[in-house]
């Protein structure tokens, strides 16, 4: 069976496609059918690839493991969000599919949204899996279409995108310093009423004096169609050695649209006023750091995330296609 673009998991439920007992299993020892799906967060020292939040399936006892898989069979680990319809997706996909440890894994495949497919691209970080979506949330753009059926093909047919994130170095008024990285955006957001005052340098030149705004971000090509394109930013070829430099609301320079940038450039931000204008900086919505007085970022080429999408579904067609909407 195809995969049903559109309908995604709500489609399926409506359909009757996912199992009706897809969450339930059979215990032989007890003889009762008992929950198959655990919830939980992650722990280190399992090494559970669950982003904060999500949900994972344990499976069935001696399921998944390294030596239970066959010969040539793609180990998949499942993780999802919440979200009703990705905890049912879970349940269908797991009790067809069955569910890899996560050491033993080949694949990683997040069940969510967008913003749950951020998640667990941090979380797997170190761990050098592709990452395969499937869209149970509501934009999608970093996901595949939902479909319990004729996965493992899909799999092996999928295109592979690998994407760099930014690294924020944040200083706040007290001296403290916080590092985190961004897969789509490092931003500067005004905290209190009145508008932010920066200056902005790259690679070590100061380049505008004063930038007075509600803020600005630098994203990459992976985020450029999110914060940045709704702040009126460009958007990128996913190939592109380049980032933007984007403006929110600039009053002066009076409508300032921002710039592009190389990949290798150094953006640093300076808050003028720190204590009259307070600012917060932010990477991809998970690192917030309040009342800073600088912001640094640049580009780590040490990291790669590898995502999988559909033939002719790429990051590249979609981020093409967004400017045609």
């Amino acid at each position: 069976m195809g995969v049903l673009r559109g309908l995604g998991v709500r489609g399926y439920l409506e359909h009757g496609r996912l199992p009706e007992k897809a969450g339930i299993r059979h215990d032989r020892r007890s003889g009762r059918n008992i929950p198959a799906i655990g919830t939980g967060r992650c722990r280190q020292a399992r090494r559970d690839l669950c982003p904060e939040g999500g949900v994972e399936f344990r499976g069935r006892p001696g399921q998944g493991s390294g030596n239970s898989a066959r010969e040539g069979q793609v180990r998949i680990r499942f993780t999802a969000s919440k979200a009703p319809a990705a905890v049912a997706a879970l349940a269908a996909l797991t009790a067809r599919y069955g569910q890899a440890e996560a050491r033993a894994a080949d694949v990683i495949v997040a069940l969510g949204g967008d913003g749950f497919m951020l998640q667990t691209l941090h979380a797997a970080h170190g761990q050098r899996l592709p990452v395969y979506g499937m869209n149970c949330g509501t934009i999608g753009f970093l996901m595949n279409a939902f479909a319990v059926e004729d996965l493992p093909a899909r799999l092996a047919a999928a295109e592979e995108t690998v994407i760099h994130p930014l690294v924020m170095r944040a200083e706040n008024a007290k001296g403290k310093v916080t590092e985190a990285q961004a897969i789509n955006e490092v931003s500067l957001l005004r905290q209190g009423p009145q508008a932010a005052k920066l200056r902005v340098s790259i690679d070590g030149r100061v380049r505008m004096e004063e930038l007075v705004c509600d803020g600005a971000l630098v994203a990459t090509p992976a985020g450029s169609t999110a914060y940045n394109y709704s702040a009126h930013g460009p958007i990128l070829p996913v190939g592109s050695d380049v980032l933007a430099l984007t403006a929110m609301s600039a009053f002066r320079p009076r409508r300032w649209r921002g710039a592009l940038l190389p990949r290798s450039a150094v953006v640093r931000f300076d808050v003028l006023e720190a204590g009259k204008r307070p600012v917060m900086a932010d990477a991809d919505s998970r690192s917030s750091v309040r009342d800073v007085v600088s912001v640094e970022v640049r580009s780590d080429n040490s990291v790669s995330h590898r995502l999988l999408f559909d033939p002719g579904h790429g990051l590249e067609e979609r981020l093409i296609g967004e400017q045609f909407v």
